[in-house]
Formats: C-alpha cells, structure tokens, sequence
C-alpha cells in the first residue's frame, strides 16, 4: 500500500486581513456636519454660527468622508468612494468660501450664483439616488432626502434676491432630516458590526 503523503503547502499560510467597514465613519461625518448647518439654515441657531461651521467641515466633514472614501476604494465598492469623496470635497468647498470670503480674499458671489452650484449638486445627488436603489432601503432614504434638501437650498437662494428665505428654511429642515437619518444609518452599521450579526436591518434594496 503507497504511503500516503499529504501536500505542504509551499510557504507559510496566514489569514487574509479583515478590514473595518468604513461606511459608518463617513455617514457619521456626514451626518453631524450636516445637522450643524441646516440647524442654521432652518433658523434654529443665528447666522454668526457659521464661522464654528467651517473647522468642523474642514475636519469632520471633509477630511473624516475623504478617509471614509479611501478606505471603501480599497475595499472595492465604488458608490461608497464616489459618495464619500465628493461630499468630503463638498465641505471642504464650503468651508474654503466662507473662509475666504470672510478674509476678504473673495468678493461675495451672487446668490444665483450659490444657487445655480446647489442646483448642481442636487443633479449630482439626484443621479447617486437613483443608483441607491440597489442599495439598502436606508441608504436610499438619505439620497432622497439629500436630493429634496439641494434642491430646496438652490430654490433658496434663486429667492433671496426677492427677499425670501422661505425655500431656505424649508431645506433646512429637510438637511436636518438627512443628518440626523445618516447619524441613524450609522449607528445601524456600527451596532451590526459590533454585534457581528444583524440586530436592525438597514432595508433589503427595493432593486435587485
């Protein structure tokens, strides 16, 4: 009877890395940074709060989505990288008008001007929403309320030339809406993850 010999394998075997889902990270960032500014935009605090705004989107909202959208890069998924990276940049974009302007480094642009950008980025978030779709019910949720937010803020400031901030309030509330609904989705996916099973389903996707 031939011996047996059973395969070595060629060199030292070791477990594939596991890394951490980076998704909460950036919705967190998201979700507070947004909260903070629609709190304003809403009327909740005074427009002399922006200037705390601007540190907290440099470093929180900016920098924590750019690493948050890094990460998903490695991880393969191209929604979270293009979704995390663009609204980083989006706070960094604000955060450098209010801080230039303010130094006087750049004259104030024209409200038309904020809204026409706005508009874009609601054309921009419209698109990602669609694509959320195939993603979970919750996801979804904060595209759509994010898409009605940009485009109310546009609506915003095409108004404020007549002297109306009523669309303005009203896509504060909508972007407290959407903070506070990302900060949920976030404790969702830390609270899975720590519990290593699901505990609260985020939603099955309403598109396969």
């Amino acid at each position: 009877m031939p011996d047996l010999i059973e395969a070595q394998p060629a060199g030292p075997m070791y477990a594939a890395p596991k890394y951490a889902n980076p998704a909460p990270l950036g919705l967190a960032a998201f979700g507070l940074t947004t909260v903070v500014l629609s709190a304003i935009n809403a009327g909740w605090l005074t427009p002399d709060a922006v200037p705390a705004v601007v540190p907290l989107a440099f470093a929180f909202g900016g920098l924590a989505q750019l690493v948050a959208g890094i990460l998903e890069f490695k991880t393969g998924n191209t929604f979270g990288m293009v979704a995390f990276i663009s609204y980083g940049m989006f706070w960094w974009w604000f955060a450098l008008l209010q801080w230039t302007v303010g130094a006087g480094w750049l004259k104030p642009a024209p409200a038309a001007a904020g809204g026409f950008i706005l508009l874009m980025w609601g054309i921009f978030t419209g698109l990602l929403w669609i694509v959320s779709f195939r993603l979970s019910k919750a996801v979804w949720s904060i595209f759509l309320l994010l898409t009605l937010t940009f485009f109310l803020l546009a609506l915003g400031d095409f108004h404020y030339a007549l002297g109306s901030l009523a669309f303005s309030r009203i896509g504060g509330y909508f972007g407290l809406l959407t903070g506070l609904d990302a900060l949920f989705v976030a404790f969702l996916e830390v609270l899975n993850a720590t519990a290593g099973r699901v505990v609260i389903s985020p939603g099955t996707p309403l598109r396969s």
